[in-house]
C-alpha cells in the first residue's frame, strides 16, 4: 500500500491543482479530480468530507437526500480499471468463474469484467471468464441485521474452479464470511474476493479481501447501484446520504 493521504495534503494537492488550471468559477470535472485528490492511495480519511454536490451532475430527485460525493464517478472508473489489471495478471489465464453479488454489485461487477475483457483483446494473454450471480440481502435502512442468502442453491458447477466473488462493499464483514463458508462447501479450487469499497466500522469482524477499491470512513454511502431501501441505485457517484434522506426513505413500520 502507498501512503497515507492525510487532510492537509489532500487539502495541498487540492489547491495546487485547481488553481493550476481552473478559476473559482469552474466546474471540475471527475477526471481532474480524481488526479488531484485519489492519486496517492485508495485510503479515503475519517476527515475528508467528499465533494459539494453543485460540483457534479445529481439526479434531481436526490439533490435534498444527499451529504456529499465521496467517490466521482471518474475516480471509481480510474480505479476498477487498475484492479481489472491486476486481477487479470494474478490468475495469469487461467479460466475464472466470476460471481456477482446482486444487487448492489452488479455496476460493479459489470465495469470490472468489461475492463478485463479489454485487456484479453489488447494484450498476448487472455483469461477465460465464466459468470454466475447469487444475491444476499443484509440491511434494512442503514442497519446491518440478519443475513439473507436468497440464490446460490446450485453452486456445486463451482467444484475444483477458480472463483472471483465481485461484491459492492464490505462492511463488518460478517456478510462476506458467511458467503466464503456458503461457497467452501462446494469446494472450489480458488476463492479471490474483489470489493469496490471497504468501510472502516469499529464493528468490522476483521475480514479484507484479495482486492480492494477503495476504503472509506464509517459513513452510510450510496450509488454506483448501492442502495438506502431500493433506492440511489441509479445515482452514478458513491455518495454520502444525509438525514433527511435516511428519513425519507426509512421502512416504513
Amino acid at each position: 500500500m502507498g501512503h497515507t493521504l492525510t487532510s492537509a495534503g489532500l487539502q495541498g494537492i487540492f489547491v495546487e491543482c485547481v488553481s493550476s488550471t481552473y478559476n473559482e468559477t469552474d466546474m471540475l470535472s471527475a477526471s481532474a479530480l480524481a488526479h488531484c485528490a485519489y492519486n496517492q492511495d485508495n485510503m479515503i480519511p475519517d476527515d475528508q468530507r467528499g465533494y459539494d454536490l453543485n460540483m457534479f451532475c445529481v439526479p434531481m430527485h436526490y439533490e435534498n437526500d444527499l451529504e456529499s460525493v465521496l467517490i466521482p464517478s471518474g475516480v471509481i472508473q480510474d480505479r476498477i480499471e487498475r484492479l481489472a489489471r491486476d486481477i487479470f495478471n494474478d490468475i495469469d489465464g487461467q479460466p475464472l468463474v466470476a460471481l456477482c453479488v446482486l444487487k448492489g454489485g452488479y455496476k460493479f461487477f459489470s465495469d470490472l469484467i468489461e475492463k478485463i475483457q479489454i485487456l484479453c483483446r489488447n494484450s498476448h494473454k487472455t483469461l477465460p471468464i465464466s459468470i454466475d450471480f447469487i444475491r444476499l440481502k443484509s440491511y434494512v435502512d442503514d442497519k446491518s441485521g440478519d443475513i439473507q442468502v436468497i440464490g446460490g442453491d446450485n453452486l456445486s458447477s463451482l467444484t475444483g474452479k477458480n472463483v472471483l466473488i465481485v461484491e459492492d462493499i464490505i462492511d463488518t464483514g460478517n456478510t462476506m464470511l458467511k458467503l466464503l463458508n456458503l461457497l467452501e462447501q462446494s469446494q472450489p479450487k480458488l476463492i479471490k474476493v474483489a470489493s469496490l469499497l471497504v468501510k472502516r466500522t469499529p464493528l468490522s469482524v476483521g475480514y479484507k479481501p484479495d482486492y480492494t477499491g477503495f476504503e472509506i470512513p464509517d459513513k452510510f454511502v450510496v450509488g454506483y447501484a448501492l442502495d438506502y431501501n431500493e433506492y440511489f441505485r441509479d445515482l452514478g457517484h458513491v455518495c454520502v446520504i444525509n438525514e433527511a434522506g435516511k428519513k425519507k426513505y426509512a421502512v416504513q413500520k
